[in-house]
């Protein structure tokens, strides 16, 4: 008999984790509330989806009635856990967890977690493909488009998960033990959820909180943020294996497994696995001279990938043709097309001061940069040096235009637009042969757009209009 049944659940945000938790504790014969701050008629068909579950709504606002004698509080990613309403009911004593932890109690196999502030979503393909082309039978999910409860629900059966996880499902876990934990960088973001940036860094932290010698923690020796997090007591009870760009940390690299990048190899000193305990094997060089993806930080993501998936079968042919084929993901970085000499690029998947830079040190030619969007309170100045450095015309548009502008307008001869529209249509105004004109907003497209697909959708599609 499952340990749900006829336990009142609260389960707090729809959309599609939301609609994967309840389809969980249906089958289980739990009986369920669902909360949400968004009135029916905004939820729209999502409604429909759940009616089969039969719960009780609580929509339109969090109401105290919905949250008092329930036996256990589901979070969905999307929801602040220091919401007034969830901090009063953790203090009456009701459990309060999150759709990672949860599903993660149920998992037997091993998890392979990818985080930090960009990159997560291209390591995590990057490492199931390597997987997957080498014959592994590996499942892929979390933060990664598929709740991790949907591994329970589906009744799969994979060797290895890999699985995206965020800071905002990193918040409410407390068992949860990956068997290898990616760390590929760290920088500010998300402050208008997590108060501040210490907050975010120890929200990240909480995928090392169950660290042990039978587990691998992956990490960026280039990032000093993510080296400070190397140094907790608990981070260092597992094997630590680190990649860098640094030739010069080959020699520690060697001693403990890991990967180096010099010219265009990738030079990786590999221990066997987690379950053989075997001592240093072979060095494996992997060539990135046919890479498709623009950026020295996707030799960084390859890296990681590479760490990790080897450790659970990937073959190193595999691993080389997918770094020859493997074209990026969209929205990242992502070729539009060539018009009067011009390459467009959709970069809208960049939401953060961090990911701007790495977008701007991608290219040698000329930048006319497009960016703005909601602000999210993050400090532009960063920004200033690449953007005095690359960028040749600054196209500023969206909530967050004149704050950036302050900012970084100085530093390039800057346009501030009223509409999206008018922003890609002022960038090819300005254009000349052999520019590039980048989409890459730092800030979210929650100002106007759903998310950041739906952004960079719109994106490619006025440019194939021009």
């Amino acid at each position: 008999m499952s340990k749900f049944k006829d336990k009142k659940i609260l389960i707090v945000g729809v959309q599609s984790t939301g609609v994967s938790l309840a389809k969980f504790f249906h089958s289980q014969g739990a009986k369920i509330t669902i909360s949400d701050s968004k009135t029916k008629e905004q939820l729209g068909a999502v409604v429909d989806q759940l009616e089969e579950f039969e719960p009780v709504w609580d929509l339109g606002g969090h109401t105290p009635k919905a949250f008092s004698g329930q036996d256990l509080i589901v979070l969905s990613p999307g929801v602040n856990p220091h919401n007034k309403i969830i901090e009063a009911a953790r203090v009456a004593g009701t459990p309060v967890t999150g759709e990672l932890e949860l599903a993660s109690t149920m998992i037997k196999e091993p998890i392979i977690a990818i985080s930090g502030t960009n990159g997560k979503s291209t390591v995590t393909k990057l490492v199931h493909e390597f997987l997957k082309q080498s014959g592994v039978n590996a499942w892929i999910g979390g933060n990664f488009g598929t709740p991790l409860i949907d591994y329970i629900n589906q009744k799969e059966n994979a060797d290895v998960l890999v699985v995206e996880v965020s800071s905002f499902q990193l918040e409410t876990v407390d068992t949860f033990k990956p068997h290898h934990a990616i760390l590929l960088n760290l920088a500010e973001d998300h402050i208008d959820r997590h108060r501040s940036m210490q907050e975010y860094v120890n929200a990240k932290k909480k995928m090392f909180k169950n660290a042990s010698p039978e587990s691998t923690s992956v990490l960026n020796a280039d990032e000093p943020l993510v080296i400070d997090c190397a140094r907790d007591p608990v981070l260092q009870r597992s094997k630590l294996q680190y990649f860098t760009r640094k030739v010069g940390l080959e020699e520690q690299i060697k001693k403990i497994g890991g990967a180096v990048f010099q010219g265009q190899e990738i030079r990786y000193y590999h221990l066997v696995g987690p379950a053989t305990g075997n001592d240093l094997g072979e060095l494996e060089r992997y060539n990135i001279s046919k890479m498709r993806m623009r950026g020295r930080h996707n030799v960084e993501n390859i890296m990681a990938a590479i760490i990790a998936a080897r450790a659970y079968g990937a073959k190193p042919d595999v691993i080389q043709n997918v770094i020859n084929q493997f074209p990026g993901l969209p929205h990242r970085l992502e070729f539009v097309r060539k018009k009067g000499g011009v390459d467009f690029y959709n970069d809208s998947k960049s939401t953060n001061v961090h990911s701007v830079i790495k977008a701007l040190e991608a290219f040698d030619e000329p930048i006319i940069l497009i960016a703005g969007g909601k602000d999210k309170g993050v400090d532009f100045t960063p920004l200033i040096e690449p953007v005095q450095k690359k960028v040749k015309n600054l196209i500023l548009t969206g909530e967050a235009k004149e704050r950036l502008n302050r900012t970084i307008g100085d530093f390039s001869e800057t346009f501030i637009i009223g509409t999206f529209e008018e922003a890609v249509l002022v960038a090819y105004q300005k254009s000349r042969n052999g520019d590039v004109i980048l989409l890459s907003p730092g800030c979210s497209s929650f100002d106007r757009f759903g998310n950041f697909e739906e952004r960079g959708n719109y994106y490619k599609d006025l440019i194939s209009k021009l």
